[in-house]
């Protein structure tokens, strides 16, 4: 009998394998540096006008994920394991790889312009110039909040791939863990979407979650698959 063990990542697509390896590395040095390095304000996204903002943060917060929150990195790395192969090996390694990051990127860009909308509506700007005149009013404690907490995590990159799934592979039936019934993907990520859209526009008390960069993520997935021409792929499963 051989001794030999196959790897887990053996049969994985290049790109997808690559990219769940530098998002666990992101994640244990988060814990690894954490009294050297603070990552999160390093690497996290923020509002373009914040003092906290770096340029390099556009692509490094897609990364970055939650260390207080073990659930953020397994939920976005068990998608990309899940749904990531299949459109790598439709799209292609090199066109996957474009695809990811222009959701990411096209996530982060529509949470910020929500952002920027919220911030018109208090101070008439888009930037804050002098936030003395916020000090001790309703407004100041938003404005901080817009500025100073962190965008971070794979999640609109990821809903990028759920919609591109969706379109591609509508009929394939999905068995979730806390849903046990089969579920058409297209149901499913429409449902999903409906639901961050809700959540978003609601602005729940204690919701931090990014909703609108995860609807920001499905729509640039969902223009990109249209732009490409991409198919159908109904017979891939079969």
């Amino acid at each position: 009998m051989s001794n030999y063990r196959q790897s887990p990542l053996a049969n994985l697509t290049p790109v997808v394998k690559n990219l769940l390896i530098i998002n666990i590395i992101f994640y244990v040095a988060t814990w690894l540096l954490g009294s050297h390095i603070n990552m999160v304000r390093l690497f996290s996204a923020f509002y373009f006008d914040s003092e906290l903002f770096k340029p390099w943060q556009i692509i490094s917060y897609m990364f970055m994920h939650d260390p207080n929150n073990i659930m953020h990195i397994i939920g976005n790395m068990f998608a990309l394991f899940i749904f990531g192969p299949a459109l790598e090996q439709t799209m292609g390694s090199k066109r996957f790889f474009n695809f990811y990051f222009i959701c990411g990127i096209g996530a982060l860009f529509c949470n910020m312009a929500v952002q920027a909308i919220e911030i018109h509506n208090i101070v008439r700007t888009y930037t804050v110039v002098d936030w003395t005149v916020l000090e001790g009013s309703p407004a100041y404690q938003k404005m901080a909040e817009i500025y100073y907490t962190p965008i971070l995590g794979a999640s609109g990159a990821v809903f990028g791939i759920l919609i591109a799934f969706a379109v591609l592979f509508p009929d394939v039936e999905l068995m979730l863990i806390f849903f046990p019934i089969p579920i058409k993907a297209k149901y499913f990520v429409s449902g999903y979407v409906v639901f961050e859209l809700i959540s978003g526009l609601g602005q729940f008390k204690g919701d931090s979650v990014a909703h609108f960069a995860h609807i920001g993520g499905a729509l640039f997935g969902f223009i990109m698959i249209k732009i490409w021409g991409l198919n159908r792929r109904d017979n891939f499963y079969h």
